[in-house]
């Protein structure tokens, strides 16, 4: 199952002759969002701290170099870079491509091997927005039953986990996990400034919560996923994995989450399931096409 990411710049969004102007205030709001002065910012780039205050205030055009030189340094996203890049009359600098284009098929075959590896244990692929970009087997098995409608393209991993309709009801540890989310959702938006992230948070924020979820929450070193299916319970932990150094806005967007097993009765239990026909979703089973 694929989900191509279709917002942000796209090629020919580059307009010459538009106003540099625009670049400045859109820097200086990464940089307070980085909680960085002027001076902190000159420094990390090597430039001087009235050049920077030219730039942000508009009264200094930055060069292409420039932009990306503090953006950079702003830890700014690749999609972001891009649009900076617009709002100062130039042409994006990096790539977008689906992961099924033929260019990509290095990391379209490098997603597709973790995620086989990792059977029997569940692992997914996730957009900036958390919209399902691919899947193995196993995580197919774990969301049979719920609602048709959130198994629907694209389908949101935070939505499905979350939802009345979806996970929640079948998570014995709702309260801590579902914090847990909310948290990595608030975290990213702070990081990435994404508004659909924001939009997420808030809906997901808003999902009726019973006595049951409002139970404390335990402690632990990490914490895990406890789902219940059928009559046994899996008690799952999870870990993020991204490309290093990418340069293409899509490879710099999508995370790998993989789920291992936090006690051997989970483990055994995944080993047994892997064992019967996969589930599909939508007559997916998983995987990059």
């Amino acid at each position: 199952m694929t989900s191509e990411v279709t917002a942000g710049v796209r090629e020919g969004a580059y307009r010459p002759g538009m106003s540099a102007s625009a670049v400045g205030p859109q820097l200086r709001r990464w940089r307070e969002r980085r909680r960085l002065s002027q001076l902190e910012l000159a420094s990390r780039a090597d430039v001087s701290t009235r050049h920077v205050s030219f730039v942000e205030t508009g009264r200094s055009r930055p060069t292409p170099a420039m932009i990306l030189r503090l953006a950079e340094h702003l830890d700014v996203p690749l999609r972001d870079r891009n649009a900076l890049l617009v709002s100062g009359g130039f042409a994006p600098a990096y790539p977008e491509q689906p992961l099924t284009a033929p260019s990509m098929a290095v990391v379209n075959d490098a997603v597709n091997a973790v995620l086989e590896a990792h059977q029997p244990f569940p692992a997914l692929v996730v957009d900036r927005q958390w919209n399902l970009v691919a899947a193995n087997a196993a995580i197919y098995r774990l969301v049979s039953g719920a609602s048709p409608a959130l198994l629907e393209p694209p389908v949101n991993v935070i939505r499905l986990t979350l939802h009345p309709d979806g996970l929640a009801p079948r998570i014995v540890n709702l309260a801590e996990w579902r914090a847990h989310l909310l948290d990595r959702l608030g975290r990213e938006y702070a990081s990435s400034a994404d508004e659909e992230l924001a939009t997420l948070r808030e809906e997901v924020a808003a999902y009726p919560v019973g006595a049951r979820e409002r139970a404390e929450a335990g402690g632990g070193l990490v914490v895990p996923l406890r789902l219940r299916v059928g009559d046994d319970v899996l008690s799952l932990v999870s870990m993020t994995t991204v490309f290093g150094t990418p340069h293409e806005v899509t490879v710099s967007e999508i995370a790998i989450e993989t789920f291992y097993p936090a006690d051997a009765a989970t483990a055994r239990l995944l080993r047994r399931s892997a064992m019967d026909t996969p589930e599909t979703v939508n007559g997916v089973s998983g995987g990059v096409p």
